[in-house]
């Protein structure tokens, strides 16, 4: 009988503080998430230092509520994984320190995990990964079309040139006074307007798997300014609906393309914006009439940044003998095309 794997996945890429332990690279035995939402709040985006010295002040309760959830000592741990990037560099540098601190003092291997990774990886934590597969990732720092043949071999087909989805949703929740994060209350307000406004798709070149929601964000910004010097009173929660149709158009219409370009068995959704139930149901819809290809999109709790998708792509790192030792750095620039 095969010895069971357990992996101690640590994140701290921005404003979450989160260990989890995996086992066998697919179970969920624990995970923990210090959010610092309310400490950002009011600032209406992630302020650096705050979010480094709330990593400082949680790591350590959080790693040792994750033990005590698991029932395990550190002495049943095969090897800790840590996202080295990317991510804001002083939060990250938390997270990289605590993990090579643990492996130093516990003697175990250092897994280094490539965020991005770890989001397509929360995944496998729903079902078996089948290749080859592509993953469409939208988070507030990437949108992303990511293409597998296999495990740990990434190729970015497709990336953003600007803003990323959750960044400019974001920046168009601001315009219309609504709190951060923004892509929550955008969503929640289009499930009650019509798309009615024309607002633009930017396609790029023919043929481009890329990105750019710059000129949306901006073209909703000046919407809303000249109508009210014109004193007209638009519908927000119209607005809202028509920014959203035209990001979860381009999205879907886009990964459509790459699907039938690359003949894949699987897609995966993955990062923050994967929560949003408009684009689910978009995905779901386009997905339902294209037999032999299934739509994988991870609940709730593994859309957002946690350590349950670290520990489950540092897993598979893990038996493909990747390893870190103890210079092991922060890189907020970190390629994820670089594992393969």
């Amino acid at each position: 009988m095969l010895k069971d794997q357990w992996i101690m996945g640590i994140e701290t890429s921005c404003d979450e503080t989160a260990v989890a332990i995996i086992k066998n690279g697919r179970e969920i035995v624990a995970n923990v998430v210090a959010s610092q939402i309310e400490s950002h709040k009011r600032f209406g985006g992630v302020v650096p230092e705050i979010a480094s010295r709330h990593h400082v002040e949680q790591i350590t309760i959080v790693t040792e509520e994750a033990l005590r959830q698991a029932n395990i000592t550190f002495a049943e741990i095969d090897a800790i994984a840590v996202t080295e990037g990317p991510g804001l560099v002083g939060a990250l540098l938390i997270g990289v320190n605590a993990a090579k601190a643990l492996a130093f003092a516990q003697n175990k291997p250092l897994v280094p995990v490539h965020h991005i990774a770890g989001h397509i990886y929360a995944n496998r934590l729903v079902t078996e990964m089948k290749f080859p597969l592509l993953s469409l990732v939208v988070s507030g720092g990437h949108t992303e079309l990511v293409y597998m043949k296999e495990h740990g071999h990434f190729e970015v087909i497709g990336e953003t040139r600007d803003d990323a989805a959750g960044e400019a949703y974001d920046k168009v929740a601001r315009t219309l006074n609504m709190p951060y994060p923004g892509g929550p209350h955008i969503d929640r307000l289009a499930q009650s307007g019509n798309p009615t406004i024309h607002l633009p798709r930017a396609w790029l070149e023919e043929g481009s798997y890329d990105f750019s929601f710059s000129g949306l964000k901006s073209a909703v910004i000046n919407t809303v300014h000249n109508a009210e010097q014109r004193g007209e009173v638009i519908a927000p929660e119209d607005l809202a609906a028509s920014f959203q149709d035209s990001v979860i158009e381009v999205l879907v219409t886009k990964t459509e393309k790459a699907v039938a370009e690359y003949g894949v068995e699987q897609v995966l959704v993955a990062g923050g914006v994967a929560a949003n139930k408009g684009l689910r149901n978009a995905l779901e819809k386009a997905f339902s009439n294209k037999p032999g290809i299934e739509l994988v999109i991870p609940p709730l709790s593994l859309c957002t940044d946690n350590a349950a998708m670290i520990g489950a792509a540092g897993s598979v790192m893990f038996e493909k003998g990747i390893r870190a030792n103890l210079t092991l750095n922060a890189n907020p620039g970190l390629d994820i095309e670089l594992y393969n």
